[in-house]
């Protein structure tokens, strides 16, 4: 009896696949499996469209199958590692890419794959590895390209980033990603005329790519009649674009706005970009309110764990609210010849999310190995300084778990005007899809008094090592401010400290503009010209002050 369906049958299914109708061809796929029980290929056709629904665990129990019946079938393990990876479980989409690899060991796609897998587990040096495998076996792999510059961009070697892209455009003269990933690697390094040139490119080649309109509304500054400025418009009431690039558009058409004055206007585009956004993040602040009790809940017996050792390698953590501060102060920090600014690191949470939230009960070798692995992986951004920042604002989650695995760190707490803070919070579209609390005032209100309150516990067990400094306070007082800072991490004092804009290394944060001009004051003021529509969602903020 034949396991797989004719041609004739499978290739419709291909085709809605292919033309995004996943639902009809996961229907369809389901309904011929009943025919054809033991079709791997109708297995992986229904993965590929479970996985492309986001209905991962669907997607995997599907490829399983299919190595049921074929337990060779690299295919279904390259394709299981892709549901796995996108799923959240980095660990196990590797494992899976190597047993196809080990299949089939000349498959360019899942070194490629594993390549990502490995960047989003933070290991760039093994992703770029393996992103090399894929590219000796397929010279020509565009895509492997791109994504090397991407791992190589997120480590901050953004000369490098920008030459993998343009092997890939070489290969692939039409590949907008390649376009986009180009303009936000010079936008870093503070190029904003080659970036625009770049982005510019991208929409010549794609008019519709409503990422790259947002990306260019960040440094482009509209004028009346502005061409973008109408293509934005016009795609945003086409019926065919979706939510997604809706609120791509709606961001861009708010900043835009506001270029044009129309702070109205730019107004309920921003209401109604933040709400497609908390819609497609599915975002829940329950889910918050419960994950800061379980912090505190679970810091005793963290607390009881606490490691004595010292290390050679001394990180400096620069922490609080995104928008508060954290890329001015590590710009300071970084400044000095001593220090090496890395940005924001996954690590903390990566390494010792499960830990801090009581999810495992934490013991001594627990807490050791935390600190292990975020040492090993700290080492690899030092550039052969001893001294690291690490400015991932959210580690304010983990403080405690912080101090115990590190009992010599120095923790920076900046902290900001709240209802300024709040607004940047809201105004701003975050890549990091963890920040869904920013897309309803309400709930950016909410999180920003579990913050505080979360804070206030912390400096109640480490007031005395946590230093706090007010972004206000140091745009006011700059030179009193800065030296103060470089005195609490005991560091020779140096001038270049006092002039952050000067500053060459590369800025991956919403902050990145900002940080290249000299320190300036005012910026918490800019929220009050929204304040007639706002409805008096930061009345109670008042309070937090």
């Amino acid at each position: 009896m034949k396991k797989d369906p004719p041609s004739e049958q499978l290739q419709p299914i291909i085709n809605l696949y292919n033309q995004g109708q996943l639902q009809q061809a996961l229907s369809e796929s389901s309904q011929l499996l009943e025919r054809f029980p033991n079709s791997v290929v109708l297995y992986n056709i229904a993965g590929a469209c479970n996985a492309g629904l986001m209905q991962f665990d669907a997607a995997i129990n599907n490829y399983k199958q299919a190595l049921k019946i074929k337990p060779d079938y690299a295919d279904a393990y390259n394709n299981m590692g892709n549901a796995l990876k996108d799923k959240g479980d980095s660990e196990a989409a590797i494992e899976s890419y190597k047993q196809a690899l080990k299949i089939k060991p000349d498959y360019a796609q899942a070194y490629n794959n594993m390549g990502n897998a490995l960047k989003d587990k933070g290991d760039s040096e093994a992703a770029i590895e393996s992103y090399k495998q894929a590219l000796k076996i397929k010279p020509d792999y565009a895509h492997a390209y791109n994504n090397m510059g991407n791992t190589l961009s997120e480590k901050g070697d953004l000369e490098a980033a920008i030459e993998n892209y343009k092997q890939a455009l070489k290969i692939k003269p039409d590949y907008v990603q390649a376009y986009n990933n180009i303009g936000i690697a010079l936008k870093d390094k503070g190029d904003l005329e080659a970036a625009i040139e770049s982005y510019k490119q991208a929409l010549k080649i794609k008019p519709d790519y409503a990422e790259v309109y947002r990306n260019l509304s960040n440094i482009h500054r509209y004028k009346e009649h502005d061409e973008y400025f109408l293509k934005m418009q016009s795609l945003c009431q086409s019926s065919s674009v979706s939510d997604e690039q809706r609120c791509h558009l709606n961001f861009a058409l708010s900043k835009a706005s506001e270029d044009l004055n129309e702070v109205g206007q730019s107004f309920n585009y921003l209401k109604i970009g933040n709400e497609l956004r908390k819609k497609i993040l599915s975002y829940d602040i329950k889910k918050d309110i419960e994950l800061f009790s379980q912090l505190k809940k679970s810091y005793p017996s963290i607390a009881l764990q606490s490691v004595v050792e010292s290390s050679d390698l001394k990180p400096i953590f620069i922490l609080g609210m995104p928008r508060s501060g954290t890329t001015l102060v590590e710009q300071i920090v970084s400044s000095h010849s001593e220090v090496t600014g890395a940005g924001e690191l996954s690590y903390v949470s990566k390494f010792g999310g499960p830990t801090a939230r009581g999810a495992i009960k934490p013991n001594a070798k627990m807490i050791l190995d935390f600190r292990q692995r975020y040492l090993e992986a700290l080492k690899k951004r030092s550039d052969g300084r001893s001294i690291v920042t690490d400015k991932m604002p959210q580690n304010f989650l983990y403080v405690g778990l912080i101090f115990s695995a590190f009992p010599d760190a120095k923790v920076i707490h900046v902290n900001r005007d709240p209802a300024a803070t709040c607004w940047s919070n809201y105004k701003h579209y975050f890549i990091d899809k963890g920040l869904g609390y920013c897309y309803d005032l309400d709930d950016t209100v909410t999180y920003f008094g579990l913050y505080t309150d979360l804070m206030q516990f912390w400096l109640g067990h480490y007031g005395d090592r946590i230093y706090n400094i007010n972004y206000d306070n140091l745009t006011m007082n700059q030179d009193d401010e800065t030296r103060k800072l470089i005195e609490y991490l005991e560091l020779e004092w140096e001038n270049d400290c006092l002039s952050p804009q000067h500053n060459k290394r590369s800025v991956r944060t919403v902050s990145q503009q900002q940080v290249r001009q000299k320190v300036y004051q005012g910026s918490s003021q800019q929220w009050h010209k929204f304040e007639p529509y706002l409805n008096g969602a930061f009345d109670q903020l008042t309070e937090l002050n």
